[in-house]
């Protein structure tokens, strides 16, 4: 299974919804990245993606973008073969 990362705070209601879909999918284990805790990684954030929310999700080298993102490729299938590989 691909790694999975992602940029996130403590009380963001989209992260939690986007963990809950990435666990039914499988992912045993996310990297998840506490932008609220350190400014550094949330400057990171802005300059990987270029968008200033969170979540933001990696699964491996792809950036994916945020939960609806997320919910998007579960609707057109194309979440299972970017966590297979």
């Amino acid at each position: 299974m691909a790694k999975v990362l992602m940029y996130s705070t403590a009380v963001c209601p989209f992260c939690v919804r986007a963990e809950q879909l990435l666990t039914r999918k499988g992912v045993k284990e996310i990297e998840k990245v506490r932008v609220d805790l350190d400014p550094a990684r949330r400057e990171e954030m802005m300059e990987r993606t270029g968008r200033r929310t969170v979540p933001q999700i990696y699964i491996g080298d792809t950036h994916v973008g945020g939960c609806d993102d997320l919910y998007e490729l579960e609707h057109q299938g194309k979440l299972d073969p970017l966590l297979a590989a």
